[in-house]
């Protein structure tokens, strides 16, 4: 990305006028050289001058003059001082970064040497002068600390002069820091100020610094020189007291302790020089031990007193750390042994820190410091190779303990939260594998065989891959050694890594490494083939990492394989571009049009794909003959029009993205993109959307520089053949604009879909923004002329669309086209719009109010606005006068600021007097005029003013009065509604009726309830039929009665219209008050009394105003609104210069806190169960705070909350309870708040322990709102849920990572798991269940032990695996599968056969009376889970199902009848499937092969096989879960792995059919119905592997199944197995007929259909069954059309198939149903749809195509793309060429759609049917369309937000233009003359389409003015109806006539 630089601002020099006059006079005076006059001159010149520029440029001029002067020629008189001595008065008076400023010190320095001296005497005495006459205000401290650090910034002179004066800078500093320090105690809740004076802290230890460090010789002399107590010693000594003071305090910024530290350091260096006693003072420092520091001066130590403390902040060991390593010279052949120790105490001193550290920013500086430590000790061991290995470097080597801890420390954080620490992280490993090299002669000279590297190596690679800190550690591994080395160990690394790029969260990381391995593994390739093997190497490299590429492209789904066109194919294009033609020939060997599996792009697509890639890396341009040669025009044109959005998208990036802007844009491309845009303007994936429109913008760019470059040419062309070439492709550039505005606006029509407008929007505004619709331009490419006023319309209509993006568009569109062609300069126009925006600011549409924002928005640029406004101010009779233009032809900015002043005017005096009638009767506001829209209008309103240039103050400071005022009233009479306990219930009667007192009544039951004795005590309405009839209902629950108003007028009112009209109003108070506040100037007493509009004391009643709101509302709605508005009204107050308003939110906290530590029954805090709105009061105050501020307000409040939050040790009472409540509530929404960020996460712990000891409060509050924080911090710390099982590894975290971020929580869930384990005893019979317990359980469940962790780990997950096994012994079974699910993360892989062998040892051998079935079923579970767990793991070691046998094979009657309980023989029945199944062992595993059979001969002895059959078993609990553990079981052995089991499958004596037939005739339906579904997965995946081989290589299942299943199909009673039957015979009927028997009796193919249709029939309402019963019949039909051509016609039922087949397409039906539909249809097409016998009869033939076509613009996705794919099953002789065996987009497929049935129709004989058939299309179906209008009415006017069901992706215009089309192309079509014998039918369609021509104009011209905007959908709706008929007229209109001149 390219950023701007930022440009410094450039100022002049300013002096006072006494000092610039003295220094004029003293240029002035007589005498010296002529060269120093020309100087003096010059100078006063710049002196006289404001100019910066010129400043710079005589300043420069200065310079030069200086340096010409020679000493002979020269006199050293006074003009020559005067002239030094301005040079150097104007260096010190100006700013750091000024440039004149650097332009005088250049000046400075190019004095001749004979003059430096007395320079730097000039210069001392300016500095000097500044130094002495600075005040006590520290404002004019910075300006001199930064010339100070200016002067030793690369300007000797300056640097001498410091020296000079090096007594008065450093006592100067030490005043400014003490300054400083003292300044900063009283600035608390002041957070700008406090952030100033930080970083002028800082930048005055950095001058400090600065000055010591380069006057270091000039220090060590005077302290050696002189008496012990000097100045110096005293300053020094007093600089050390500031530097001790800003490490020991934590409210100073990280980066101003992190210089502290340093400048301690260097002090001390700068002390007693660079000797071992430094180190050894330096460690005292670290250790805070005075003894280390003996050898240092006694001042010194005194100085550094705090330091030595033991209670000094955790923080000071490592910034003095940080201080030792950059400070100290660590480079060098030999160290001293105090040195070493020092080196090796940073490591261990920083990794001390790990677990105190909580802050993630100090995590942040622990990483960057241990890199550094790292850096530093690498320097160390390779500077001194000369020297014999010492502590230093077995230390260091790996293996050692150093290495250990430092190994650990990465394994925790290299998946921390902050990129910052994993990026450290990672750099610290690389060099902790570089430290090994170097320390250990083995790894320096042959690094392969290496053990450390070997087995580091192994591990890595052991490790889970979702863990990310894997990738960068290999990654260093492979610089390290290479690639070569990592493919040794894993050749399938490339593969396992390109499988890893289809998760979002790990494919940066995956990808990178991917990129460190080829570009490794090819240079080492290059390396060892030399010159001669090069292309052999190519080919292996290519065959390593190309090939895998591919395969991945072509067959994985295209949502996988997103990252790695994003991150990895450009990253391989770049590192070898020749790969390309690799590519392009691998990809064109596979046949283009050969599809890959269902969702995948095929080889078309990954063509297009690295097409794309490589042109946009530049590897190929289009001038190479890319589109004619190497790829055919004709596969680009299929891509284009491809049905996956990806190949698409792949084809238009290939078209318009270039490496080269002005590359022209050819002919081809411009016919492709023709080809290209209308299918897909109108899809529905905003992602597909963004990138078409950011694709052709690309392309219009192109356009554009290329289409300039070509007009320069021109200019300078000489040659005329060129130039008409250049002038020919300009023309074209203009035809191709062109077409595309006519195509873009030819889309934006009544009833265009959302999408279609959106991007034709979208591309308008972009063509408006890189060309321009002016009219009169001298552009070449000046669109405007192609504007034409229907077209503006179109646009203008658009601002009525209820899509807010659109309206948005629309409107900034408008603002660029042609006012010409928009209209609104005429006065009548003007005028009816303005009255349309007026009526839509008062409807009860919601969405209207935003319509009528942006009318008026668009007014604001209108001169004629203000007299538009009064003439409707007096058809209203209101007294209105706007402001008037002082200026006739005023400034664009004045007249926006006018006519905003005029309509915000005009809007509140119409909202003032409709607040005055909601006072009297709200019930009429919400029915007539909601207040809402006007004051939504007036917001968007001042949204368009720059209100930092206003003209008009005086009238705006009136009306922003006015409107506070009105927003104040506004509340006040919709806030009873919305602060009530049921707002979503409550009509407040009319207040100025009879039923006031009934009002009254409300309210004061309302009133109670919004205390806080809402948890303690319930009231019960008044049950008095009054008050029934007025008090809080449902307003489903209640008549709806119509009342009249005041003016007589009828209406209807509901309570929601009352709610909506009342949280509505209250959301916009809060914008517009919120608006106020954020965007106008205040009126402080620091700016001058005109320039501010709002004062302080509005802006504090503001702020009560939200407090109000906040803290009272209980409506979402209203709470949640009104803390926007309060987000902007804090954000205002942190950045306004009062000091007051600075200060409020940190008093509105302490005092809501206040409020909330005392609730008590008679508190106004809203006390319902989630807090309301306190919450969001307070998150809005704490997230206004400075995120670089030392964060002490949300520091206190965390410190509160938390303390509140815990239980009492006095148990719960109401005093204590509802703050309780609002402490946890307030909690989750500050763990929940992003912007807090990483601030929060120091105050994790602490919420954890409140959430889980909240569980064991008796009241439900605390319980519920203790639930919702450990919920909300289950996500803070886990992150969001990373894939679908929310336990697998994507979704935990290690234990030390865990523990080492939140230390506190180790003792505390520890001590809690043993307190809640100490509970679970099922042995006394007793069901006793810990409140934490479920908790506990969930967040050790997240934690898994990392196979990097050390043996002796402080924070292992060991101790607590006893715990959790024991909570297998609970009485409660979901504990004891919570604890199994918690103890599988808790062992390791490698332990987990000898963990499950010693739970099975704990099992009876034989049973007893003293067993214990919840004991045994806890422990038969955990190794259930144990087992699963183990068999998934990638990485296990190899399988130990032997030991696991042995330890079984002795309990085994736990699965057998002598155990009585059915839970846990179910169980164990389920282990044995573990152990014996597939996953378990080789096949050749003696002891599991005996298990196997012992385990069969269970199961054949079991009730599943049993003549007495599961009767004997049906009443026990557990019967269904023990039968489906056998049923498991059986199928595992019969079905899935037969011959893992020694089952043949052949004969039906086998035990694999009679198992299978047992389960298939269970009588329990959960048997029978898990039976089959794992029958259908066999099925379908042995179809998948025979896909192309033709016949059945397999004849499973047997004869005596297949006859079950039939039998089965005719009687079974369960619907769901019943459907599971029909879709297993659905896939067997794919390839062969069925026998169907119905007891004794063979049933035909005909009676079978009959059959199964009358079960679609029956079961239409269940979706499964009617699916599978329809998709059975239509397979049976396909197979009596192919069996019997000619005599199906004969068959009846082909009808009612037919009619139930169309009725599914409908649009009212099921996504599933549709979907099964397209399924059945497209299957059908060979056979039934495009059959020239028409078995079916053509009317039902053609009801098929008809129901194609509506699943054709279905608004689901999925059901357009599968309806598309009949356009693949089309018999070849239909098809183009150019789309032959191609999948197309749904537009493109209804296109060729109706052009086949056109064809078809020619080929059938049926010309006039079909041409009939389409007009009846064409007109549509109206009494459908009739009634569907009627619902859409009903709904509006019922109910508020219910729009019934909407298809936003269907255009019924395009749709009858397209039939008009295909109608035109028909006419030509030979068998017309048959037309002559329909006359009837011609007349009836004549006579049905004049009849809606005429109804829908006389429909039409009843709408209101402008029904584009007052009535939306009923115009949309009409002027469909228009178009459709006046289409139909056309037609028929031309078939009389053909019909007459036949």
């Amino acid at each position: 990305m390219v950023t701007k630089k930022k440009t410094v601002k450039v100022e002049a020099v300013v002096l006072d006028k006494d000092r610039r006059d003295k220094l004029i006079v003293s240029l002035s005076v007589d005498g010296g050289d002529e060269w120093i006059r020309q100087l003096a001159q010059t100078l006063q010149d710049c002196l006289a001058l404001t100019d910066p520029m010129q400043q710079i440029q005589l300043v420069k001029k200065a310079g030069s003059q200086l340096e010409l002067l020679s000493e002979e020629e020269t006199s050293r008189g006074p003009l020559l001082q005067a002239c030094l001595h301005t040079m150097a008065l104007i260096y010190t008076s100006l700013l750091a970064k000024n440039p004149l400023r650097r332009a005088s010190a250049s000046a400075l320095s190019s004095v001749p040497d004979w003059l430096q001296e007395q320079t730097v005497i000039c210069l001392s005495a300016c500095l000097s002068e500044s130094l002495s006459t600075v005040g006590s205000d520290h404002s004019s401290y910075s300006h001199l600390i930064d010339s100070i650090t200016a002067c030793l910034d690369a300007f000797p002179l300056g640097e001498r002069c410091i020296h000079r004066l090096l007594a008065e800078v450093l006592p100067f500093l030490h005043k400014a820091l003490s300054e400083y320090l003292k300044l900063n105690s009283g600035l608390a809740g002041r957070h700008v100020v406090q952030a100033q004076l930080m970083h002028s802290c800082l930048a005055a230890v950095k001058a400090s610094m600065l000055v010591v460090q380069r006057s270091q010789e000039l220090i060590s002399a005077a302290l050696q020189a002189v008496h012990p107590h000097c100045t110096l010693q005293l300053t020094l000594s007093g600089l050390l007291d500031c530097y001790t003071h800003i490490l020991t305090d934590e409210n100073f910024l990280q980066a101003v302790q992190s210089t502290a530290g340093m400048a301690v350091v260097l002090l001390t260096r700068s002390v007693m020089g660079s000797g071992d006693r430094v180190a050894a003072v330096v460690a005292g420092l670290l250790q805070g031990s005075e003894q280390s520091g003996e050898c240092a001066p006694v001042w010194l130590t005194q100085s550094c007193t705090g330091l030595y403390d033991s209670g000094r902040p955790a923080g000071v060991s490592l910034y003095l750390c940080h201080g030792a390593l950059a400070m100290l010279n660590w480079r060098g052949a030999t160290q001293g042994p105090q040195r070493e120790q020092l080196l090796l105490l940073v490591p261990h001193t920083l990794l001390a820190l790990d677990t105190s550290v909580k802050e993630s920013s100090t995590a942040m500086v622990v990483a960057r410091v241990l890199t550094l430590w790292s850096g530093a000790a690498l320097e160390s061991l390779q500077g001194g190779l000369s020297s014999p290995p010492g502590l230093l470097h077995d230390s260091l080597r790996g293996g050692s303990e150093l290495q250990g801890h430092l190994l650990e420390h990465v394994y925790t954080h290299w998946e921390h939260p902050l990129d910052g620490v994993r990026h450290q992280t990672r750099a610290l490993f690389k060099n902790l594998l570089l430290l090994h090299q170097h320390s250990s002669p083995l790894a320096f000279s042959d690094p392969y065989r290496d053990p450390y590297f070997t087995q580091l190596t192994h591990n890595l690679l052991g490790l889970e891959w979702h863990q990310r800190g894997k990738y960068g550690s290999l990654a260093c591994l492979v610089e390290l050694l290479g690639a070569g080395y990592l493919l040794a160990l894993d050749p399938q690394l490339p593969s396992r890594l390109l499988g890893l790029m289809g998760d979002q969260t790990l494919a940066p990381y995956a990808s990178d490494l991917l990129e460190r391995l080829f570009v490794s593994h090819k240079a080492q390739l290059v390396e060892e083939g030399g010159t001669g093997g090069t292309e052999a190497g190519m080919e292996r490299w290519h065959q390593t990492w190309v090939t895998p590429l591919l395969q991945v492209l072509c067959r994985a789904r295209l949502d996988q394989t997103t990252y790695i066109l994003d991150y990895f194919l450009p990253k391989l294009l770049r590192c070898s571009p020749s790969s390309l033609a690799h590519m392009v020939q691998a990809l064109q060997v596979t046949p283009p049009c050969s599809a890959g599996p269902p969702g995948s792009r095929g080889a078309l697509g990954a063509l297009m794909t690295c097409l794309r890639a490589a042109r946009a890396q530049g590897v190929v341009q289009s001038e190479e003959g890319l589109w004619g040669g190497l790829v055919p025009l004709f596969l680009l044109r299929q891509a284009l029009v491809h049905k996956h959005d990806q190949v698409r998208m792949d084809a238009l990036g290939l078209l318009c993205e270039s490496h080269r802007r002005t590359e022209v844009l050819t002919s081809q491309e411009m016919e492709l993109l023709h080809h290209f845009l209308p299918s897909s303007l109108n899809s529905q994936s905003p992602g597909v959307r963004q990138l078409t429109v950011s694709l052709l913008k690309k392309l219009l760019c192109r356009v554009k520089d290329s289409g300039q470059s070509l007009q320069r040419r021109l200019v300078q062309e000489r040659d005329q053949g060129q130039k008409d070439r250049d002038q020919h492709i300009l023309d074209t550039y203009k035809e191709f604009l062109c077409w595309l505005c006519e195509s873009l606006f030819g889309v934006l029509l009544p009833g265009a879909s959302f999408s279609t407008c959106l991007t034709a929007l979208h591309l308008l505004c972009q063509l408006a923004h890189l060309f321009t619709f002016n009219t009169g331009s001298d552009d070449v490419f000046a669109l405007g002329e192609v504007v034409t006023p229907a077209q503006a319309q179109n646009v203008l209509y658009c601002v009525a669309s209820n899509f807010l993006e659109v309206k948005q568009l629309a409107s900034a569109l408008l603002r660029q086209l042609p006012p010409s062609a928009v209209g609104l300069q005429e006065p009548g126009r003007m005028q009816t719009l303005l009255q349309a925006a007026l009526d839509l600011s008062t409807s009860t549409k919601p969405f209207d109010s935003v319509t009528a924002a942006h009318l008026f928005n668009l007014f604001l640029r209108q001169p004629a606005l203000p007299q538009a406004l009064l003439l409707c101010a007096q058809e209203q009779g209101l007294s209105f006068q706007p402001p008037a233009l002082t200026q006739p032809q005023a400034f664009e900015a004045l007249t926006l600021e006018t006519n905003t002043l005029a309509v915000v005017q005009y809007l509140l005096l119409c909202l003032k007097a409709e607040v005055v009638k909601a006072e009297s009767s709200l019930l009429l506001a919400a029915a007539s005029y909601p207040l809402y829209g006007r004051a939504h209008c007036i917001t968007a309103a001042l949204q368009q003013l720059n209100t930092g240039c206003l003209t008009l103050t005086g009238q705006w400071r009136n009306v922003m009065s006015e409107l506070i005022t009105v927003s104040y009233r506004m509340s006040d009479v919709v806030s009873p509604v919305v602060q009530s306990s049921s707002p979503e219930g409550l009509i407040p009667m009319d207040t100025d009726s009879e039923t006031s007192a009934g009002l009254q009544r409300i309210l004061q039951e309302i009133q109670p309830r919004d205390t806080n004795d809402f948890f303690t005590s319930v009231r019960e309405l008044d049950t008095e039929p009054s008050g029934q009839e007025n008090g809080p209902a449902a307003p489903t629950d209640r008549p709806q009665h119509d009342s009249t108003g005041g003016s007589g007028e009828g209406y209807r009112v509901t309570a929601q219209m009352v709610l909506v009209c009342c949280w509505r109003s209250m959301k916009e108070v809060s914008m517009v008050l919120g608006q106020v506040c954020q965007s106008l100037p205040l009126q402080t007493s620091s700016k001058h009394s005109d320039q501010g509009l709002i004062t302080e004391e509005q802006v504090e009643g503001v702020g009560l105003y939200f407090r109000q709101q906040l803290l009272q509302s209980r409506h979402r709605g209203a709470f949640e609104l009104a803390y926007v508005g309060f987000v902007r009204l804090t954000d205002m107050l942190r950045r306004s210069g009062s000091r007051t308003l600075q200060q409020l939110p940190g008093r509105w906290l302490t005092e809501v806190l206040q409020e909330v530590k005392s609730s008590d029954p008679s508190s106004k805090l809203c006390a319902t169960r989630r807090s309301a709105g306190i919450p969001f009061y307070i998150q809005a105050l704490l997230s206004s705070e400075p995120k670089s501020s030392s964060c002490s307000l949300l520091k206190m409040t965390m410190r509160e909350l938390t303390a509140l939050a815990m239980p009492s040790p006095d148990r719960a009472t109401d005093q204590t309870t509802v703050p309780q409540v609002h402490a946890l509530n307030i909690l989750r929404a500050l763990y929940r708040d992003t912007r807090l960020g990483e601030n929060i996460i120091p105050f994790v712990s602490e919420g954890m322990q409140a959430a889980v000891l909240g569980f064991t409060s008796p009241v439900w509050a605390v319980r519920n709102s203790s639930t919702l924080l450990f919920s909300t911090l289950i996500t803070r710390i886990f992150g969001v849920k990373k894939g679908k099982d929310e336990h697998s590894k994507e979704n935990r975290m290690t234990g030390r990572e865990f523990f080492t971020r939140f230390p506190a929580l180790y003792p505390f869930l520890l001590s809690q798991l043993e307190e809640a384990a100490a509970s679970v005893d099922s042995d006394r019979g007793q069901v006793i269940l810990h409140p934490s317990l479920f908790l506990l359980l969930l967040v050790l469940g997240r934690l898994f032990p990392s196979p990097m962790d050390g043996s002796s780990s402080p924070l292992g997950l060991a101790p607590f695996m006893p715990f959790i096994i024991r909570c297998g012994r609970s009485a409660v079974y979901r504990t004891r599968e919570m604890a199994a699910r918690a103890l599988v993360p808790f062992v390791m892989v490698t332990q987990v056969p000898s963990t499950i062998q010693t739970l099975l040892e704990d099992l009876p051998l034989e049973a007893g009376p003293r067993t214990q079935q919840n004991h045994i079923h806890g422990i038969l579970l955990q190794v259930l889970f144990l087992l699963r767990s183990y068999q998934t793991d990638t990485h296990r070691p190899q399988a130990a199902g032997s030991d696991i046998s042995q330890a079984l094979r002795p309990r085994l009657w736990l699965a057998s009848r002598q155990n009585l309980c059915l839970v846990t023989r179910a169980v164990f029945v389920d282990v044995l499937g573990a152990v014996c199944g597939a996953l378990a062992a080789p096949v050749g595993d003696s002891e599991l092969k005996e298990l196997r059979e012992e385990t069969l001969a269970l199961l054949m002895a079991s009730e599943l096989v049993t003549p007495g059959g599961p009767s004997a078993v049906c009443d026990p609990p557990g019967t269904t879960q023990y039968l489906l553990s056998l049923a498991r079981l059986a199928l595992s052995a019969s079905v899935e792995s037969p011959l893992l089991w020694g089952m043949e499958e052949d004969g039906n004596t086998s035990r694999g059919p009679l198992l299978l037939g047992c389960l298939l005739q269970c009588p329990h339906y959960e048997v029978r119905e898990l039976a089959l579904g794992e029958v259908l997965k066999r099925l379908e995946r042995e179809r998948d592997e025979e896909k192309g081989e033709g016949e059945r290589s397999s004849h499973w299942p047997q004869e005596t199944i297949i006859s079950n299943l039939t039998t089965l199909a005719l009687h079974e009673a369960h619907p769901q197995s019943l459907a599971k039957v029909l879709q297993v015979l659905s896939v067997l009927s794919v390839n062969s007929d069925l026998l169907w028997r119905d007891g004794l009796r063979n049933l035909t193919q005909t009676e079978v259909l009959e059959r199964v249709l009358t079960l679609a029939e029956g079961f239409a309402h269940s979706v499964e069954l009617h699916c599978a019963s329809l998709t059975l019949a239509s397979r049976l039909v396909v197979h009596l059309v192919h069996s019997d051509p000619q005599g199906v016609a004969a068959v009846a039922c082909l009808g009612r198939w037919g009619a139930l087949v169309s009725q599914s397409c409908g649009v009212e039906q099921n996504a599933e149903v549709k979907m099964m539909a397209a399924d059945v249809l497209v299957n059908a097409t060979p056979t039934l749809l495009t059959s020239p016998n028409l078995p079916l009869g053509v009317s039902h033939t053609v009801s098929l195509w008809r129901g194609l076509f509506t699943l054709l613009q279905d608004e689901d996705q999925d059901v357009r793309d599968r309806a598309a794919d009949f356009i693949s099953n089309l018999p070849t002789h239909l098809l183009n060429p150019d789309v032959a065996c191609v999948s197309v987009c749904p537009p493109v497929a209804l296109d060729m759609g109706v052009g086949l049935l056109c064809q078809l129709f020619q080929l059938w004989g049926q010309v006039p049917m079909g041409i009939f058939t389409l007009t009846e299309w064409l007109l549509g179906d109206q009494e459908q369309e009739t009634a569907t209008a009627e619902a859409t009415g009903l709904d509006e006017e019922d109910f508020l937000f219910e729009k019934g069901d909407l298809n936003l992706w269907a255009e019924p215009v395009q749709w009858a233009r397209l039939l008009h089309r295909h109608l035109g192309v028909l006419f030509k079509a030979p068998g017309l003359t048959a037309l002559n014998q329909n006359q009837a039918e011609l007349l009836r369609l004549s006579a049905q389409a004049e009849a809606l021509s005429l109804a829908t104009q006389q429909a039409l011209e009843g709408l209101p003015a402008l029904p584009q905007f007052s009535c939306t959908i009923e115009h949309a709706r009409l002027a469909l109806q228009q178009e459709r008929a006046t289409l139909a007229l056309a037609i028929l209109g031309t078939l009389r006539q053909t019909g007459l001149s036949g």
